[in-house]
């Protein structure tokens, strides 16, 4: 610890991303990117953004993007919040809504940003344990609370809720506001996107890096009621008005505006998903019910640590999360059809040999 940090600095525990070594090529199915390449759209849109203008500041309220996801969702331009990737709209929402003398609440299992979040913004969090099914139990999330947020698919257990099963748990928190994360959502469920307007205090928060390709370039939004989207907006013009650069915006309108290289690549990542999770179970896995671009996945022989340990050996990187009630599963990213059958050979020769 520095002398030189703060008294918050010095309390935090930081999120710790998938690693990302150097030392030598390896299939990377730790991080849930997406192993296809961004429309051709979204490159020459930002070749064309790359000009004079970025002498410039940007548009401070993405007003052309707003209005191209308010369009795509069937919602008005003031129900959209723009932001540097879902993470940075995820924090500014819990700066935004939730109330730090009553807890927050998230589940036992989900995105461990959450955790940090809370801890960042002096919240009390109240974990609710998901079933030994590892599914959400929404009924427990009706209790005393400055705030709701839950991952829809969740993560890292990939498990979808069917979109209106979050009525009755809106309804029953009508006066906090319900963030729903969806940046799996594309993968396979419907989107909440059309509560937004029956609910006044749901905030849906998106992402670009996941279904489009586009991690790289850092583009989220929430979507939400026009108070919901003022908060939000008050709380990032307190840290910085421009969190969205020219080439950004560019790459993102183009991608949106893709739809048919959106579906497609989607489609294939889909189809790979249940072929791999089909091919783990024929030999012995426990794979959950996904709906997202990655598979959570144990072996009832097998030590999860020691897979991973060997598939890292093996050039192979899967995520493993060494924490209670998921530490003998793990999270193997959706790549290509043929690194998914390097991983299940390496797999096969791992517990099977």
């Amino acid at each position: 610890m520095s002398k030189f940090w703060s008294p918050l600095a010095a309390s935090l525990v930081p999120y710790v991303p998938g690693e990302q070594p150097k030392d030598k090529k390896y299939i990377k199915l730790n991080t849930n990117e997406n192993p296809y390449p961004p429309s051709p759209n979204v490159l020459e849109a930002i070749k064309a953004a790359a000009n004079e203008d970025l002498r410039l500041y940007p548009d401070p309220t993405c007003g052309e993007l707003s209005s191209v996801v308010a369009d795509y969702f069937g919602l008005k331009p003031n129900q959209v919040f723009l932001g540097n990737g879902s993470d940075e709209v995820l924090s500014f929402a819990f700066a935004a809504f939730f109330d730090p003398a009553k807890p927050v609440l998230f589940a036992d299992i989900t995105y461990s940003f959450y955790k940090v979040y809370a801890e960042f913004y002096g919240l009390k969090a109240d974990l609710i344990p998901l079933d030994e099914q590892l599914r959400m139990p929404l009924a427990l999330f009706n209790r005393e609370n400055g705030g709701i947020v839950i991952p829809n698919p969740n993560a890292p257990t990939a498990m979808l809720i069917p979109v209106d099963e979050f009525r009755a748990l809106l309804e029953q928190n009508a006066d906090q506001v319900v963030i729903i994360d969806e940046a799996y959502i594309d993968f396979g469920g419907e989107s909440a996107a059309k509560l937004v307007n029956d609910y006044p205090n749901v905030l849906v928060v998106q992402t670009l890096s996941k279904s489009r390709s586009l991690a790289g370039l850092r583009v989220g939004w929430a979507l939400g009621s026009e108070e919901l989207i003022d908060g939000l907006n008050r709380v990032k013009n307190s840290f910085n008005s421009y969190t969205i650069d020219r080439l950004a915006l560019a790459g993102a309108i183009a991608a949106i505006k893709d739809e048919a290289y959106f579906q497609e690549t989607a489609a294939k990542v889909n189809a790979t998903r249940d072929a791999v999770a089909a091919e783990l179970k024929s030999i012995g896995f426990h794979v959950t019910d996904s709906k997202a671009n990655f598979v959570f996945i144990s072996h009832p022989n097998v030590d999860a640590e020691a897979i991973f340990l060997q598939l890292r050996e093996q050039g192979i990187l899967v995520r493993y999360f060494k924490q209670p009630r998921i530490d003998r599963f793990l999270r193997v990213t959706i790549g290509t059809d043929e690194e998914m059958e390097a991983f299940l050979k390496a797999v096969r020769g791992i517990v099977a040999p």
